[in-house]
């Protein structure tokens, strides 16, 4: 049976914490753009290439994620969502859209594909609320923190897991993320990383993975064995208890992470599961690598690997640990190239490049980390804050005009005036404010202007057909806004987030 561990994980916890608080402040880069491309199993299958080509949206809040997936022309529609802050559950709530399905109080990437996910500027953080992928595929997800994401107490998401992925899922790259827990099972927490239910085809790099009591599974049982094709390089398991990874069937190769402090089990391949196990550096725990509570036996070719301060436990029922000294059992072919680094070098160059906001730097394959040349974004859907002036006639001159709750002094009329002066507010930090016709008024391009000195206070938002619900467009920021010529009697522009009050000059509408 599996003995319980909580307390120390707890007071390893307890003593990182004491560590952060005497600690010196860090320098941290920052990140613009997605970097670098995909390595390992995510090569395979056809590649996976996330959102490139597709649209760039920034967004500041879950419920403006789950907007930028609904806004778009079809679930399978390239995009970027660059996040910046903090998403939580108070910032998260469910969008409905025919490209997309989601849910409150998870960010959820379900029925859809060709979708990256980055944080951008001083850091994305995800605070108790997991990234939940389902029947997708073609996905990044690159330079976030999820932490604390919990199964039991509250509040609740994902299933406890910092980023789970299950039923037919094709594809992912998760790269330099930092997951997260404050503790084990007892504690509320489950998995940082799992994958079951026919995932295949996933690469976790450069990333962290610490203070739990579960770093991550593949498969959910012993009959659960359509997973496999994973990748695990340069990655950092500290102060986890078990499952670095769990492995049911499938094959895994697991090269140039660094594991320190597993207190029960590390590596646990199991139910005819392979993997390839080299060059990583195992310091200060035990029992890093064999097969663990169950008599389904898993394999493994091991090389180059070093065992710092291992310490090893007898074979015996559902007990077989591949130490002291660990010999290859089985032979894995990795169809993919990639560079490998000195086992004895993995301790530095993981603690340079790994985990969000160091950069996206990676290692040459010689032991030197080494910064990603940029890349060029795709156009962003709302241009700088103050428009150009543009030609065509302004079909809000002479429309009609109302909204939500508007603030004190204002009126729903300054926004189709010709007025830059005067404007609309709302009530709160949110609200929505419409153009109305008579008459169905065929609109493809819609400017809204913020007066001077206001710029930039509009966070994230959505354009919508009144008429039928239909999400046109969304993103974060006043500007130009284009789609698909859309014949309505009635547009909404609906305000998501904002920083200070928000207000809009106008809001204008163009046939083309």
């Amino acid at each position: 049976m599996r003995r319980p561990v909580a307390l120390r994980l707890q007071a390893a916890l307890a003593t990182a914490a004491v560590g952060i608080a005497v600690g010196g402040t860090l320098s941290i880069p920052q990140a613009s753009a997605a970097a670098g491309a995909a390595t390992g199993y995510a090569t395979q299958n056809g590649g996976t290439t996330g959102g490139a080509g597709g649209q760039t949206v920034r967004a500041s809040t879950g419920t403006a994620i789950h907007a930028a997936l609904c806004g778009r022309a079809s679930s399978s529609t390239p995009i970027t969502i660059e996040v910046t802050g903090t998403i939580n559950h108070g910032n998260t709530s469910k969008v409905s859209g025919s490209s997309c399905n989601t849910a409150d109080g998870v960010i959820e990437l379900k029925q859809i594909s060709n979708v990256t996910i980055i944080g951008v500027g001083s850091g994305a953080i995800f605070d108790q609320l997991g990234i939940h992928i389902r029947d997708s595929s073609n996905i990044i997800i690159q330079n976030v923190t999820v932490r604390n994401v919990k199964k039991s107490g509250s509040p609740t998401s994902n299933g406890g897991d910092a980023i789970g992925m299950e039923s037919t899922v094709r594809n992912v790259w998760v790269d330099h993320v930092t997951l997260e827990a404050s503790g084990g099972e007892s504690q509320g927490y489950d998995g940082l990383f799992d994958m079951k239910d026919n995932t295949q085809y996933v690469t976790l790099s450069y990333s962290i993975l610490r203070n739990s009591g579960r770093g991550g599974l593949i498969g959910s049982s012993e009959s659960d064995l359509s997973n496999g094709f994973i990748t695990f390089h340069h990655n950092l398991y500290e102060n986890i208890d078990s499952r670095t990874p769990l492995l049911r069937g499938g094959i895994a190769h697991i090269y140039n992470n660094h594991y320190v402090s597993l207190h029960e089990s590390g590596i646990n391949s199991r139910a005819g599961a392979r993997a390839k196990v080299e060059n990583n550096y195992f310091r200060n725990s035990k029992d890093v690598l064999g097969t663990f509570y169950t008599n389904e036996r898993g394999y493994w070719q091991v090389s180059g690997n070093t065992f710092d301060n291992v310490t090893w436990s007898s074979a015996g029922s559902e007990n077989y640990p591949a130490g002291p000294n660990p010999t290859s059992n089985t032979t894995v072919s990795i169809p993919y190239a990639y560079r490998l680094d000195g086992a004895s070098c993995v301790p530095d160059v993981v603690r340079q490049t790994a985990g969000a906001n160091t950069g996206l730097r990676v290692s040459d394959g010689s032991c030197s980390p080494q910064t990603p040349p940029p890349t060029t974004a795709a156009p962003t859907t709302a241009p700088p804050t103050t428009p150009p002036p543009t030609s065509g006639t302004n079909l809000s001159l002479g429309a009609g005009a109302d909204g939500s709750s508007k603030a004190s002094g204002t009126s729903y009329g300054n926004v189709r005036d010709g007025d830059i002066s005067t404007y609309w507010s709302p009530a709160g930090s949110t609200g929505s404010i419409s153009i109305k016709w008579g008459s169905a008024t065929r609109v493809s391009r819609v400017i809204i202007r913020e007066p001077s000195g206001t710029q930039g206070s509009i966070g994230s938002w959505q354009l919508v057909n009144h008429d039928t619900g239909a999400v046109l467009a969304s993103g974060s920021g006043a500007g130009v806004i284009t789609f698909a010529a859309t014949a309505l009697s009635k547009i909404t522009f609906r305000i998501n987030s904002s920083s200070g009050t928000p207000r809009v000059g106008e809001f204008e509408t163009y046939a083309s």
